[in-house]
C-alpha cells in the first residue's frame, strides 16, 4: 500500500474527526497540528513496519447550509 486516505470533517463540538477509507482507523483532534500528529501516530500503530503506507492523504469535507 502506497497511500492511505482519510476523510476529515469538522467535529460538532469543535476540532476535527477523521476516518480512514478501507481501514478501521478513527481520529479526533482539537487543532490542525494535532490532527496531523494523531493521524501519523494512528497509521504507524495500525500497520506493521513495511506494510505501512508511504503517504497519508487528508480529504477535508465541509458542509455549508445557505438560506434561500
Amino acid at each position: 500500500m502506497n497511500e492511505i486516505f482519510f476523510i476529515v470533517e469538522d467535529a460538532p463540538e469543535g476540532g476535527y474527526t477523521a476516518k480512514a477509507l478501507g481501514e478501521s482507523i478513527f481520529i479526533d483532534a482539537d487543532t490542525h497540528e494535532e490532527l496531523h500528529a494523531n493521524v501519523q501516530d494512528a497509521v504507524r500503530c495500525h500497520f506493521d513496519g513495511e506494510k505501512a503506507p508511504k503517504m497519508i492523504r487528508l480529504h477535508f469535507v465541509r458542509e455549508e447550509v445557505l438560506a434561500v
